[in-house]
């Protein structure tokens, strides 16, 4: 896992089977037996990250000002991806995952995120009409620039705090 994490962070979805096998020192017998494919791969690596995702959530919920709350949740977020190209791809449902196999881990980070953004509304520290659905919406948008580059303007974290500033309420703007 860690050789193929590897490879696939600084090549994303064009690392190969066998470049990880032999990346790792592995016959692609022995990798195939324990990953059938490499979508089975990139599964198993995105659900280990959602687990670590979800830490991530947990120790955001922990802080008592409900809008820093919710702004270290999704700095958190984009900063563990970042670097990471296949990780990217899949959260920005690139296709290659089999979401239906990391289903309790999405639904374990979606449950702590959605009282930190509750908790957020209902403080008044963010728009009143925000929810956990707009979290993938945000974290991608944030993402895309990050992954991308484009030329000339490839600061994810300026986009990050255009996007925090868009979902402040009038009177928590900073």
């Amino acid at each position: 896992m860690a050789s193929a994490r590897e490879l696939f962070a600084s090549r994303g979805h064009e690392a190969q089977m066998d470049e990880i096998a032999a990346h790792c020192g592995l016959g692609m017998g022995t990798l195939y037996r324990h990953f059938p494919s490499k979508r089975a791969l990139l599964t198993a690596m995105v659900r280990e990250r959602f687990r670590g995702m979800a830490d991530l959530a947990r120790a955001a919920e922990q802080i008592s000002d409900p809008g820093e709350s919710f702004e270290v949740l999704l700095r958190s977020y984009l900063e563990a991806a970042e670097g990471d190209a296949s990780f990217q791809l899949a959260l920005m449902d690139s296709g290659d995952v089999e979401w239906e196999g990391i289903r309790q881990e999405k639904a374990e980070f979606a449950e702590v995120v959605s009282r930190v953004i509750d908790r957020a509304v209902a403080a008044g520290a963010v728009r009143s009409d925000l929810s956990y659905a707009d979290f993938p919406l945000l974290a991608r948008g944030v993402m895309s620039t990050m992954y991308f580059k484009t030329a000339g303007n490839s600061d994810w974290r300026r986009h990050l705090e255009l996007t925090l500033q868009g979902g402040r309420t009038d009177r928590n703007q900073r």
